[in-house]
């Protein structure tokens, strides 16, 4: 790798989840749209066609008229041959297969318990979780091997699961995990400055934010516009929408989305405990009692649907032909922004300019709030080599404890995963906020049933009889 202040030459990325259809995308748009990067690119799957398919969707990006720079793509046929030189990896890959999600989303109905995601928390995140780890457990140790002086970005779910299991593996590896969902609470409080001030065109980028917590449970402890500070008028908002919800455009609300929402259990929780919520309702709901996700109703009057994996399926489907489309030439290449901050990211540890941004992290002090060992979401300052956690602002007393349980949690979840502890896992399960409603016995009969439907995606120690 060569570089100067103004550029960096000689990059090489290994991508695992090479084949993905739609992360990977929006990842490789921003490398080629931005100009100060060059270098090479190494796509690995065990989908060698799906990632042989995006190196030439890799290849048509880099040659579009509006790309700044050329990468090249190369497709890897084992972890070793990706991570041989790489001077960042990212990892973005969905462990199992929908026949996995079904079980993990919709089996828990039939005890009562709804989510709206399944892919963070409560059981669909704790048997996702588990088929997790050990992925993540051989990708550290091939980290380890081959790449060891290597950046590591995370983009997979369960992210503070995933981060522990790295860290876990290969205590040295350079890992910090990125998530969206904080900049889609800055577009709100953007809203809300042109609702109640009528303050126009303000970017997200320009609402300073403190940030504290574990993934899609963290807060904004502060935010501010141009000094002004945001939390008395965010208060102001929550009064103003709690009860109709705030929705801003024609299609683009929860009724039409499985991905938007009215905000309403952000106000709640908002009104209830102070500091603004970073994540997304759906998200925030699965981290409660099943307040707002007793059932598909009570969810629709919190302004939220649940999202089937039926749609997930459907919108895979789209995807594929959207690949199609592109490789077959009956479809344009659109050269847009992801929205996401992984290249800047990647930008600012190469020295070409400091960055702070919200990030996932080990708990090392940074969060005072929650065990040190733990995952945690917080403001970190990236500059040249190096990344610096941001003593994050206090979290309020009663949010903190419902924050501890669910890091907790996470930590253990690592461990049963490790061990394939059926009893672990099952106190893991009884732990979690969502399962307040359901029996002992029933949980255990659930937790079996979601373990054989998933089984051959689990190591062998998992298997009875």
């Amino acid at each position: 790798m060569n570089s100067t202040q103004q550029k960096a030459q000689g990059l090489t990325i290994a991508y695992i989840g090479g084949g993905s259809r739609g992360w990977a995308w929006g990842f490789m748009k921003d490398l080629g749209m931005d100009g100060q990067m060059k270098g090479l690119v190494r796509l690995y799957d065990i989908d060698r066609e799906a990632a042989e398919k995006n190196k030439r969707i890799g290849e048509m990006i880099s040659a579009h008229p509006l790309a700044r720079s050329a990468w090249r793509y190369e497709v890897a046929g084992s972890l070793r041959e990706a991570l041989t030189g790489a001077d960042f990896v990212v990892i973005s890959i969905l462990p199992g297969n929908f026949r996995h999600m079904r079980s993990d989303v919709h089996l828990p109905e039939e005890y009562g318990v709804y989510q709206s995601v399944g892919d963070t928390v409560g059981p669909g995140g704790l048997l996702r979780a588990l088929r997790t780890v050990p992925m993540y457990a051989e990708i550290a140790r091939a980290i380890r091997d081959y790449a060891p002086l290597a950046w590591v970005i995370n983009y997979t779910n369960p992210m503070s699961v995933c981060m522990l299991a790295l860290h876990e593996v290969f205590p040295g590896i350079r890992a910090f995990g990125c998530c969206h969902e904080v900049f889609g609470t800055q577009k709100l409080l953007a809203q809300m400055l042109d609702d109640l001030e009528g303050i126009k065109d303000v970017r997200r980028e320009d609402i300073r934010i403190d940030v504290n917590g574990v993934n899609h449970f963290t807060r904004l402890t502060g935010a501010s516009f141009q000094g002004m500070d945001l939390l008395p008028l965010y208060r102001a908002f929550a009064d103003k929408y709690h009860e109709t919800g705030y929705m801003r455009g024609g299609d683009n609300n929860w009724m039409n989305s499985h991905f938007a929402s009215s905000h309403k259990v952000k106000f709640d929780l908002f009104r209830r405990y102070g500091a603004i919520a970073a994540a997304g309702d759906r998200h925030l709901a699965e981290f409660m009692p099943p307040w707002y996700l007793k059932d598909p109703d009570t969810a629709h009057v919190w302004g939220f649907t649940l999202t089937p994996v039926s749609w997930r399926e459907e919108d895979l489907s789209r995807r594929i032909a959207q690949r199609e489309g592109l490789l077959d030439g009956s479809r344009e290449l659109e050269m847009k922004p992801s929205g996401e901050e992984g290249h800047l990211l990647i930008k600012a540890l190469l020295g070409l300019g400091d960055l702070v941004s919200n990030v996932n992290l080990i708990n090392r002090g940074q969060s005072p709030d929650l065990p040190l060992g733990c995952a945690v979401e917080t403001n970190a300052l990236f500059s040249s080599r190096h990344i610096a956690p941001v003593l994050a602002g206090p979290l309020p007393a009663m949010v903190a404890s419902l924050s501890v349980r669910h890091a907790r949690n996470q930590m253990e979840t690592v461990q049963a995963a490790l061990t394939c502890d059926r009893q672990l896992a099952l106190n893991i399960l009884l732990n979690d906020p969502q399962m307040a409603a359901v029996r002992p016995q029933d949980a255990e009969t659930m937790l079996s049933r979601m373990l054989d439907n998933t089984i051959d995606a689990l190591p062998a120690g998992w298997r009875t009889g």
